[in-house]
């Protein structure tokens, strides 16, 4: 699934190429993507004539913004954007067409079916589902780490599904808070609640940085994601553990294992990302750092005596 890297992305590449276009017509294929209006024809209909005047993003979530109308859309596994000749063929699972004055085609494409759309009058967006219980935009200025450890603080559950929560931070799938747990050295079962001072100083960084580069890399093209102009993104190529199971880290050379966190496949360095249990049954974490040099651990946290650095 696109996560907010590859959504921004597309975000992007379609304000290049749609915006200022103004709506002559609508086609729908499969009328289970528009979710809102429940009248397919009103939604065609009611489309016609508005322009295209900006591209926005809400976590996962595009909003196409238009004079008075605004349309949030989500491409769920496999939906993809495209602009292209209105004399081109169509491809197949190409599901919503919006046909503009110049000749040309913004094409929904989504095999796997699973993408929605909701039409709202602008501004009601933000008060009715899908947008309206959506957390903290992690690549804005309100993310601060005292945001995130107001957050963090309430969540008894594990830190990865709290951070794949999209009520408490949007746009984390995971691939990156698979990559965000690793540059921050902490475990993915780590209880959200018990994380310290200078854990969350880490992850905070770890999730902004983590973000920030893969949007300048374009996203992570892991199976069929491209952006709005059909290119693959390139973030897939810097992975750390995320896909990588059973090879070795690429800080302190050990296995990256594979595990399931919250009902979701996890990859973690065990070395790089120790969890440890205390007298007391409470998980303790060891002192990381997110760059710079980490002593080679063995999984359970101890020095193996090697005296190497990652």
């Amino acid at each position: 699934m696109p996560e907010l890297p590859e959504v921004e992305t597309v975000r992007r590449t379609l304000t290049e190429l749609i915006v200022g276009k103004q709506i002559e017509s609508v086609t729908v294929s499969l009328p289970r993507i528009i979710q809102r209006p429940d009248d397919i024809r009103r939604f065609e209909t009611e489309l016609i004539g508005h322009h295209i005047q900006a591209i926005g993003r809400r976590g996962k979530f595009l909003r196409i913004i238009m004079d008075g109308l605004v349309l949030v859309s989500h491409l769920r596994m496999e939906g993809r954007y495209g602009v292209y000749d209105r004399s081109e063929p169509a491809e197949k699972h190409t599901h919503v067409i919006f046909h503009f004055t110049d000749g040309t085609d913004l094409r929904y494409r989504d095999v796997r079916q699973f993408g929605t759309m909701h039409l709202f009058r602008a501004g009601d967006e933000f008060n009715n589902k899908p947008l309206m219980k959506l957390g903290l935009e992690p690549l804005e200025e309100s993310f601060t780490v005292e945001a995130f450890r107001e957050v963090m603080s309430k969540r008894t559950t594990k830190i990865k599904p709290a951070l794949l929560n999209q009520e408490y931070i949007v746009g984390l799938g995971n691939i990156y808070v698979d990559e965000a747990l690793f540059e921050a050295g902490i475990h993915p079962e780590y209880p959200a609640n018990m994380l310290t001072e200078d854990e969350l100083h880490r992850l905070h960084e770890a999730i902004v940085n983590t973000l920030t580069h893969a949007v300048e890399a374009g996203g992570s093209s892991i199976k069929s994601y491209v952006n709005g102009q059909g290119e693959m993104g390139m973030f897939q190529h810097s992975l750390k553990v995320y896909g990588r199971k059973g090879e070795s880290c690429v800080v302190c050379g050990y296995p990256i294992e594979k595990t399931v966190v919250g009902g979701r496949g996890t990859h973690f360095c065990p070395a790089c990302q120790p969890l440890i249990w205390t007298s007391n049954d409470k998980p303790k974490s060891i002192s990381r750092k997110i760059s710079g040099n980490r002593k080679k651990t063995s999984p359970r946290g101890e020095n193996d005596g090697s005296g190497v650095k990652g």
